[in-house]
């Protein structure tokens, strides 16, 4: 049962993936009903991502208060319903609002994963769990292009928000027939959760060594993803001349890779605890080999086209393993009534983190300064956030964590 689970929610992330790629990939069709300028086409990607900055750490509340199945249910219906406003758009203000909804609603997606998986899953499968569901994001970003490709051969731009609102809904039909809280069953009908972390606020979370430190980690590494995942395709038009059909040949293959790094980093970090490593060590261990590859972007500004590709699909790999297993510490870490709003802090954090290197990249690349530096950056984020989870996490003490927690609530 619980593996379904894991599939069932790895779906949903799929969902979220293909809704946010909607726009990047269909912008030239639309072009030619609303005409869009670069900076316009920016500040649509912005609209979305402070939307979802802020709002994964309000999903993440109203995951604990309302229960996973309830709060995971209210969260697809309004992503997809803003995925398909999409298509009554007559204007770029009107394509504006609805990216910022649908950055609001895909906000609470990885929160409620994660209370499912604490639900679901005893300690040595969290990881692997976590691994499968986080491979839904390569899913997503690899059949984006080709599913929307197809549908603009057939019908116009406008079908395609319709379509992928229309496969949020049906998913949510799914979630409600298959999903129910361990302890209740399917005859349950009431909140799953929530209602003792409900006066225990933000501030009263961030208080805690270890959620600073998970959050400040996710800041520094997502930094680098979010830079990989917005600029590789501009890299490889900018730097390495390639045209539109020599990105749709080869930029998939990192994704790919990010999807294998999803299943692989989940599993070893598992099987380290069933070979009967400490959690602690276990989940180190595989963090500390994923933030490792990380520095070899370095090195694609100086060799061969295939070979960046080829380094690309390593950071790739790394990044996703990494982002598996830091998503899967708070459920290691914290109890689960706070467990919803932890892990939307984490998300908050990593989604400003690409903002403010993506703006600071913006701002090199306009001022002459190469991609060797942006990627020199790029690829020391992880190993500077590993030494970050290293000092704020010293020891997994899920028992003391409890008890600094009730001291705050008390206060």
């Amino acid at each position: 049962m619980r593996w379904r689970i894991a599939v069932l929610v790895s779906a949903a992330i799929a969902i979220s993936y293909l809704d946010r790629q909607t726009l990047p990939v269909a912008v030239n069709a639309i072009g030619k009903d609303i005409p869009l300028s670069n900076q316009q086409f920016s500040m649509l990607q912005s609209a979305f991502l402070f939307a979802y900055a802020f709002m994964y750490a309000g999903g993440g509340k109203l995951t604990d208060a309302l229960g996973t199945r309830r709060g995971f249910t209210v969260i697809m219906i309004f992503w997809s319903l803003a995925c398909a406003s999409h298509a009554l758009a007559l204007s770029f203000a009107m394509l504006a609002v609805s990216r910022f909804l649908l950055g609001i609603g895909e906000g609470g997606g990885f929160p409620a994963a994660t209370r499912a998986v604490a639900e679901w899953f005893p300690t040595h499968e969290r990881a692997s769990a976590m691994g499968i569901i986080n491979a839904g994001t390569a899913v997503g970003a690899v059949i984006a292009p080709p599913l929307i490709a197809v549908i603009l051969s057939f019908l116009n731009w406008r079908w395609i928000f319709v379509i992928s609102g229309a496969l949020g809904l049906l998913w949510t039909a799914w979630w409600r027939l298959s999903y129910f809280s361990p302890e209740q069953g399917p005859e349950a009908n009431h909140s799953d959760g929530g209602e003792s972390a409900a006066h225990l606020r933000w501030i009263d979370l961030l208080r805690i060594r270890e959620v600073w430190g998970m959050v400040a980690a996710k800041f520094l590494s997502d930094a680098a993803w979010y830079f990989y995942l917005f600029w590789l395709p501009k890299y490889l038009y900018d730097a390495r001349g390639f045209d539109i059909k020599a990105v749709g040949a080869f930029a998939w293959i990192p994704y790919a890779a990010a999807g294998i790094g999803c299943l692989v980093g989940g599993w070893f970090s598992s099987y380290l605890v069933r070979r009967e490593f400490s959690l602690s060590a276990a989940r180190k261990l595989a963090l500390g080999l994923s933030a490792a590859v990380m520095p070899l972007v370095i090195f694609v500004p100086y060799v061969a086209v295939s070979w960046a590709i080829v380094i690309f699909s390593v950071a790739y790999f790394g990044q996703q393993s990494w982002s598996t297993l830091v998503m899967v510490l708070p459920t290691d870490l914290l109890p689960r009534r706070v467990v919803g709003s932890v892990a939307g802090l984490v998300g908050f954090g990593g989604a400003m983190g690409g903002i403010a290197f993506g703006q600071l990249v913006g701002y090199l690349l306009d001022h002459g300064i190469g991609y060797g530096v942006v990627l020199t950056l790029a690829g020391m984020f992880h190993v500077v956030a590993f030494i970050v989870i290293l000092v704020a996490i010293p020891l997994f003490q899920p028992e003391d964590i409890e008890r600094r927690l009730t001291y705050q609530g008390a206060r």
